[in-house]
C-alpha cells in the first residue's frame, strides 16, 4: 500500500516501537494519529513532527478500555473521514522482569497482560473493521512477537498473549480478505526498547528500534501478510517449532536464564 497521504492510526505510540513507527510513517508522508495513555508524551511526539506535511493527531486513550478505544477510533475517523491503516502496537509485560518473577502461577499477571496485549487488539479491530468493510478497503496490523510461536520457560504471560494475537490475526485475515480488508501480523524478535531494557539475560540478534520500525513500514508498503525479523532468529525459532515436544521442552529448559 502507498503510505503517502494514508490515514494511519498507531496505538502504543508514546515510546518504543510505536514512537519509532510514527517517525517512519511521517517520513513517508502519512497522516498519523497516535494513541496511548500518556498524553504528555504523545504531545511531545506530535511537536517533534510539527514540520511534516500534516500535523500528528493526538488521541489519548487507555487501550485496555473498550469504550475508550471505540471513542478514540471515532475521533480519528471523524477528523479524517476514515482510517486506511490501523497499527495496534500497544503492549508490554506486566509485572516484574521475567528473571526475578515468582515461579508460582499468578493469575493476575495473565489477566493484566492479556488485557494489554490481546484485548487491546480485539477492541481496536472492533472499532475500525466496520468502516473498512463498508468501504471494502483498509489494512489492520498488530504487533505480536516471535515469542508467540512456541512457549518458553520465561515470560509465559507475555508469550501466551502474543500467541493469541497471532492466531487472532491469521484467522481474521481469512475472514475479511474476500471483502477487501487486508490483515498483517508483525512478529519481531528482541528490539531495543524500554521493555527489553528490563531484561538482564542475553537477547540474541537484538534489533535497534528505528531499524525495527523501518522493517515494519517497508513490510506494510509491500502488503505483507506477516512481517517477521530478524531472519536468523525467526528461522531458528521456526525450525525449533518442528521438533518433537519433549525435545523442544528439553532445549528450552537448557536455554532458560539461570
Amino acid at each position: 500500500m502507498s503510505l503517502d497521504g494514508a490515514r494511519v492510526w498507531v496505538t502504543g505510540a508514546s515510546s518504543g516501537i510505536g514512537e519509532a513507527l510514527v517517525a517512519a510513517l511521517v517520513r513517508r508522508g502519512a497522516r498519523v494519529a497516535v494513541t496511548a495513555r500518556r498524553t504528555e508524551l504523545l504531545t511531545a511526539i506530535a511537536a517533534k513532527h510539527a514540520g511534516g506535511r500534516a500535523p500528528v493527531l493526538v488521541v489519548p486513550a487507555d487501550v485496555t478500555d473498550a469504550a475508550a478505544v471505540t471513542a478514540a477510533a471515532k475521533d480519528v475517523a471523524s477528523a479524517w473521514g476514515g482510517i486506511d491503516l490501523a497499527v495496534f502496537n500497544a503492549g508490554g509485560s506486566v509485572g516484574p522482569p521475567v528473571e526475578t518473577r515468582d515461579p508460582r502461577f499468578v493469575a493476575a499477571e495473565y489477566t493484566a497482560t492479556m488485557a494489554l496485549n490481546f484485548f487491546s487488539v480485539v477492541y481496536g479491530i472492533d472499532a475500525v473493521l466496520p468502516g473498512m468493510l463498508e468501504r471494502g478497503a483498509g489494512r489492520i496490523a498488530a504487533v505480536a512477537s516471535l515469542g508467540g510461536f512456541r512457549p518458553t520457560t520465561v515470560g509465559l504471560p507475555y508469550t501466551a498473549s502474543k500467541a493469541a494475537v497471532i492466531h487472532l490475526m491469521e484467522g481474521l485475515r481469512m475472514q475479511v480478505a474476500p471483502r477487501g480488508v487486508a490483515v498483517t501480523v508483525v512478529n519481531p524478535g528482541f528490539v531495543r526498547t524500554p521493555l527489553t531494557a528490563r531484561h538482564s539475560f542475553k537477547m540474541p540478534f537484538l534489533v535497534e528500534v528505528d531499524d525495527a520500525a523501518d522493517r515494519i513500514v517497508r513490510g506494510l508498503e509491500r502488503g505483507k501478510d506477516e512481517i517477521v525479523f530478524p531472519a536468523p532468529l525467526a528461522w531458528t525459532i521456526k525450525l525449533l517449532g518442528v521438533l518433537p515436544d519433549r525435545l523442544y521442552a528439553r532445549i528450552m529448559r537448557q536455554l532458560a536464564p539461570k
